[in-house]
Order: C-alpha cells, then structure tokens, then sequence
C-alpha cells in the first residue's frame, strides 16, 4: 500500500454573490461549466445536494463514487469520494462573500493514495493544483 497523503487547498472567485454561485458546485450545477462532468445517480433523487445522496462519474474515463456528506446552502458542499483501487478522501468547497458581492471558494482536496498509480496520480494532481482550479475559475466565468 503506498497510502500518500495529499491536503491540498485553493481559492477561486466567481462573479456571483455565494448565494447564487452556491449550484455551481452541485453535482447537477456543476454540469454547466464542468467539461465531461456528467454525474449519474443510482436512486432518483429530486436533491442532488442532500446529505447522503450518492452519485457516481467517469470523467477523464475513470469511474468515481462520490456521497454527499454535508451541505449548507449557499455557504458549504462537501463530498466523500472514491476511485476504487486508486484513491480516496473529501472535497470541500466553502463559499465567503468577497469584493463588489462576488463570491470567494475555497476548494479542499483531501486525499490518500490507495495504489501505487494512485499515488503517481495524485503527485501529478498536487503539482498541477493551482492551473486546475484556474481552469474551474475559467470555465465557470465563461458559464455564467
């Protein structure tokens, strides 16, 4: 077991008061600016932000199962995921008022490697950090 642990955390801005920028970070809200993001929920559900709702994607081909484990509208998302035999841990995203009513996210990966790729994966995940969530700020400024 390589068992390499990564915290990783980063801010992005988004041109919404966090009340409104809140969706985007949803599972179905996050199809509007995530490119490949297509989440797939094995029980119907009417609110893919509830705690508890699980939901799965194969983004980049790899299959990921992620849960809903805490929610404070228009504030906080997080998520429990898993991508069998290569890596697990949360991710959080915490929304803050910021300048002119925008919103500041702060976005917490907090993973282990469950493999050997695993940890090759998520080396490669921590060195590109900061570009991947400037691609999150990208893609959602063009969304919105």
């Amino acid at each position: 077991m390589s068992g390499r642990q990564y915290r990783l955390t980063g801010r992005i801005h988004v041109a919404r008061p966090p009340d409104e920028a809140f969706v985007l970070f949803t599972p179905r809200g996050e199809e509007q600016w995530a490119d490949g993001w297509q989440p797939a929920f094995p029980a119907l559900t009417d609110d893919d932000a509830a705690p508890g709702t699980v939901f799965e994607t194969s983004a980049g081909g790899e299959h990921t199962i992620w849960v809903v484990v805490g929610r404070e509208p228009g504030r906080r998302m997080s998520y429990a995921r898993v991508t069998p035999g290569s890596r697990a841990g949360t991710v959080s995203v915490e929304l803050t008022r910021g300048a002119a009513g925008h919103s500041s996210v702060e976005v917490t990966y907090s993973m282990t490697a469950l493999s050997p790729d695993g940890s090759r994966q998520l080396s490669e995940f921590a060195a590109g950090f900061p570009d991947y969530l400037k691609s999150w700020e990208s893609a959602i400024a063009l969304a919105i």
